[in-house]
């Protein structure tokens, strides 16, 4: 006769009932979270939003806080510049060594590469920051603007955009590098057996099936680059208007609130303004999100109805 091991059959079903109650809270939890930032950035921002419209807040460009003029366009346009910037350098690169890394390279090379990937990732912003005043600013100065025929001091969006593609690159990488691992080896297989090479099989195969995955690591990365402060800040230039090329100066959102916080707040609705600019960055950063995840909604169903 088999004897029940479970002495307490109930109260162990207790237990589960009991932590899937308690993990379903934290979710519910995580989620009010982000309800609440928003609802408080919304409620700071209120003076401000009396005093100018939403459209005007967004697209006027005079920023002149001790008359009450508050125009985040040059801020807004600053942000965009900088990020666009990162992620056109940025995607290419990290796209190519993933594929390298996964697809082409031995195992040897993967196992010495990847901890230097692991400590690119895990660098300070102020480093890159450094990084980018001694390097990055006089190449632009000295070399790469007057190649264009162009005057510039070097602190200007090319620098910045430069400075976040290295600083999103190494997430980017890892991510996809780990999508592309998923891939089964059978498709592989069935590919190259059907007369594929090994570029027609990753381009037409590997790629196809690890879209969605790759995209998920460039939303990623697109979501660190427009919250990045520091380094962005130390080689921008930070001049409150819309830049016209990559050599021009800029002043992000993430720069403008980490600049101005907690030193020019004696000024009628000046800290109000702030909290804008941080509920601006909340907004476009989830917009982003929510888009990614239609993307990635219509590349999940494409794929099953194509396959």
């Amino acid at each position: 006769m088999i004897k029940n091991r479970t002495p307490f059959p109930g109260r162990r079903l207790f237990a589960d009932r009991f932590s899937e109650k308690i993990l379903h809270g934290v979710v519910i939890v995580s989620g009010l979270i982000l309800i609440l930032i928003t609802f408080a950035l919304y409620y700071r921002s209120r003076p401000v939003l009396a005093l100018q419209s939403f459209p005007s807040l967004l697209l006027s460009q005079g920023w002149h806080p001790s008359r009450g003029e508050f125009g985040f366009l040059p801020f807004i346009a600053g942000t965009l510049w900088v990020t666009g910037v990162a992620m056109v350098i940025a995607m290419p690169i990290c796209l190519l060594t993933s594929i390298y890394l996964v697809e082409y390279s031995s195992k040897t090379l993967r196992e010495w590469i990847n901890p230097f990937i692991d400590i690119l990732a895990g660098i300070p912003s102020v480093v890159y920051g450094i990084w980018g005043l001694l390097i990055i600013v006089p190449f632009i100065k000295g070399y790469l603007a007057p190649l264009f025929g162009i005057s510039s001091s070097g602190y200007c969006v090319l620098a910045g955009g430069m400075v976040l593609a290295v600083m999103v690159v190494p997430v980017v990488i890892h991510i996809s590098m780990e999508v592309l691992k998923t891939v089964p080896n059978e498709l592989r297989d069935a590919s190259m057996s059907l007369g594929a090479t090994k570029w027609q099989t990753v381009k037409h195969v590997v790629m196809r099936r690890a879209m969605p995955g790759i995209v998920a690591a460039m939303v990623l990365g697109l979501s660190r680059a427009f919250g990045e402060t520091i380094a962005v800040l130390m080689v921008v230039g930070n001049l409150a208007r819309v830049p016209k090329s990559v050599f021009d100066p800029g002043y992000p959102l993430p720069a403008l609130i980490a600049n101005n916080y907690g030193e020019m707040l004696s000024i009628p609705l000046y800290d109000s303004a702030l909290l804008f600019a941080a509920l601006l960055l909340l907004l476009v950063v989830l917009y982003f999100n929510i888009v990614s995840r239609m993307i990635l909604s219509g590349t999940r169903w494409s794929h099953y109805y194509y396959a």
